[in-house]
């Protein structure tokens, strides 16, 4: 983001509002959609975001660090709106999910593993995202979510062993 349109923003100027919205959108709606399945769960959580965003932009004292800063409030209120849904948990039935019968999904070789992580148990796809591709260690997605550290670590394992079983049964039917 350019520190002029990072200056316009915090004077509320809505041209650099929208020409920051159309820089970031898409893919803060990528990472709201590693967390919610449903299209419109994820426009309001954006939506939601980039409300929180605009009106918290004055406290951000480094424009550099805006990236990381913007995303992790994406990030928090995609936690959020899952815990609204139900308060968050990991159940023993999430471990047995039948894996999908991959003939019958279209998983594109553009999507992915990102659209494999659908196949995944709410809890566990959460724990995963926020490990494998937000990089938070377990202490700190434990005290997110408020669950054990090492529940965290057994739903990462639990989520990569299941991803490699969809992997293959891609391969398989590819």
């Amino acid at each position: 983001m350019e520190h002029d349109i990072y200056i316009r923003c915090r004077n509320k100027d809505r041209n650099a509002q929208r020409k920051l919205y159309e820089e970031y959108a898409g893919r803060f709606f990528a990472t709201c959609k590693r967390y919610l399945k449903n299209d419109e769960d994820a426009e309001e959580v954006l939506a939601d975001s980039f409300y929180l965003i605009f009106t918290k932009l004055e406290q951000l004292k480094d424009f550099q660090v805006f990236d990381a800063w913007a995303k992790k409030i994406v990030v928090n209120q995609c936690l959020q709106k899952l815990r609204k849904k139900q308060p968050f948990s990991i159940s023993i039935e999430e471990s047995f999910v039948d894996l999908p019968d991959l003939e019958s999904e279209n998983v594109s070789e553009e999507k992915g593993i990102l659209s494999l992580l659908n196949f995944l148990p709410e809890g566990c796809r959460t724990i995963f995202n926020l490990f494998a591709m937000e990089g938070y260690p377990h202490k700190e997605i434990a005290q997110m979510l408020s669950i054990s550290e090492g529940t965290s670590k057994s739903q990462v394992n639990f989520a990569r062993k299941k991803l490699q079983e969809l992997v293959k049964l891609q391969t398989i039917n590819s």
